[in-house]
């Protein structure tokens, strides 16, 4: 027996796991770059930069000095990696920090979409499951990137990070997504594609967890995807693809 043959309902992430916000990312900093870097920097050091500073520009992001800012709004935080960015490269410019975040935020929008499986998989699950969503990032971004794919009938609830004030590993937020469905929680599924944020927390209260991995899933200044640590939960299952998922609950 899986347990698979349990579950009643399924909690998706929303980044990588639906749709490739790493693919759009990446292809929205190149074109940023190409069409707005100083001329004395080329692109190419530009994104050099910019991975210097998101590396260690996120070990900062969930401090009180920037938390509340980024709840809200994906703007500052934004344009606070371009700022650092541009400091790298030796460079103190208000209008270009405004002009590369502006150029970035549009382009990642325009490039991001979902994986090609996810609205064919998400049709047949709602016939049978209950459909949740829980992301992590600020509230207007979340937002934004799911009006953006269309997807947001198939969930209830949606669970966004910045408008809980709380976002995922924190035990309340699996709280809140239990208890919205009124499941025990060997009948809850969660699938995402962060170990430590979606496959540790959700096993540690006794959901079943799929952890989709892609080669696509790797941020600027990365080299490979997220691996497991020794000693560490084992995923109910490990899948390359939201077909796979159907495959385990068929």
């Amino acid at each position: 027996m899986s347990g698979f043959e349990n579950v009643k309902g399924i909690y998706f992430d929303l980044d990588d796991t639906l749709l490739g916000y790493w693919v759009a990312s990446k292809k929205a900093l190149s074109q940023t770059f190409e069409v707005a870097s100083p001329a004395s920097v080329s692109p190419a050091q530009m994104l050099g930069y910019w991975s210097e500073a998101f590396a260690k520009y996120q070990t900062e992001i969930k401090t009180p000095e920037w938390y509340p800012g980024y709840l809200k709004s994906g703007m500052q935080t934004r344009n606070e990696q371009m700022r650092r960015a541009l400091a790298l490269a030796g460079i103190v410019d208000e209008d270009r920090v405004t002009l590369l975040g502006d150029t970035y935020g549009r382009l990642r929008n325009e490039n991001l979409v979902l994986f090609e499986d996810a609205l064919d998989v998400l049709n047949l699950l709602q016939q049978k499951y209950h459909l949740g969503l829980i992301t992590n990032g600020p509230a207007d971004v979340q937002r934004q990137e799911i009006a953006q794919v269309g997807i947001e009938p198939f969930f209830d609830p949606i669970l966004i990070e910045g408008e809980m004030g709380i976002g995922k590993p924190h035990a309340t937020v699996f709280d809140r997504a239990e208890n919205a469905w009124n499941l025990r929680p060997h009948e809850v599924l969660m699938v995402g594609n962060s170990f430590h944020h979606d496959i540790v927390p959700a096993m540690k209260r006794g959901w079943l967890g799929v952890w989709i991995r892609r080669e696509t899933d790797v941020p600027p200044g990365k080299t490979s995807v997220e691996s497991i640590p020794e000693n560490a939960v084992t995923p109910t299952a490990t899948v390359s693809s939201l077909t796979e998922l159907v495959g385990l609950l068929s």
